[in-house]
């Protein structure tokens, strides 16, 4: 038996299981608590969009570079920036944000690693969660649109959370743009060659929920595109 085997085991032969229901009852109320700052939080930020990617990009590097670039550009436009508070990709979009004196706002998470949030955050527009599932919460009620780089099962997951609930409607559409096509290319092969006319798990509406670009400029002028051809407005 592995060491993290034997400590479950003997966490759950030092408590009752009524002990271990009460916790899971009582942590509603951290978890309302984490719902309440976030909302009062973000609901005075302005519009906003969230640009996504890797923890492990290093400065100096393409993307880096990139998210740096168009979250400056989305701020000359009067647009902040949310991310997720950590280094790399969102260290980046947050030193792009507070180059172009916008909104710089970090949605950070308490992780094993202890991932700590970047400098870049504006002080008064800093949150941290304990839970993935509120706080990309406030990442889909926040956000005007999202902008995703190169990055793990983090941000995937953050992606495909955002075209599923658009693709049921449990949210309005709002534009996503996947920027970097050497890197999501095989991934859009694949939803096009698997998902929609091999298995036709998708529609091939589906597929224009979400636009491929290589520069910042397009990234920025998709969000912009998009409210224009609307006739919409951000959501503040």
């Amino acid at each position: 038996m592995s060491t993290s085997e034997e400590k479950i085991r003997n966490a759950f032969q030092d408590k009752t299981w009524n002990e271990i229901k009460s916790e899971d009852s009582w942590r509603i109320f951290k978890i309302m608590s984490e719902f309440v700052e976030g909302y009062e939080k973000m609901a005075r930020i302005g519009p906003c969009v969230s640009i996504f990617g890797s923890a492990r990009t290093k400065p100096g590097t393409k993307y880096y570079e990139l998210a740096e670039e168009i979250a400056f550009k989305l701020t000359q436009f009067g647009y902040g920036v949310i991310t997720g508070g950590g280094p790399g990709i969102m260290e980046a979009a947050n030193l792009g944000a507070k180059r172009g004196k916008g909104r710089s706002v970090g949605m950070n998470i308490h992780l094993p690693f202890e991932q700590s949030h970047n400098q870049f955050i504006d002080h008064d527009k800093l949150i941290t969660f304990d839970y993935f599932f509120v706080r990309k919460t406030m990442f889909m009620k926040y956000s005007q649109g999202f902008i995703v780089l190169p990055g793990g099962f983090g941000t995937f997951d953050e992606l495909f959370e955002a075209l599923t609930l658009i693709q049921t409607e449990k949210i309005g559409r709002f534009p996503i743009v996947l920027v970097g096509v050497d890197y999501w290319q095989g991934v859009v092969d694949w939803i096009k060659k698997v998902m929609l006319e091999e298995e036709q798990n998708i529609k091939i509406d589906d597929l224009d929920l979400f636009m491929v670009v290589d520069e910042a400029d397009e990234a920025v002028e998709v969000i912009n595109q998009f409210y224009s051809k609307y006739l919409l407005s951000p959501n503040f």
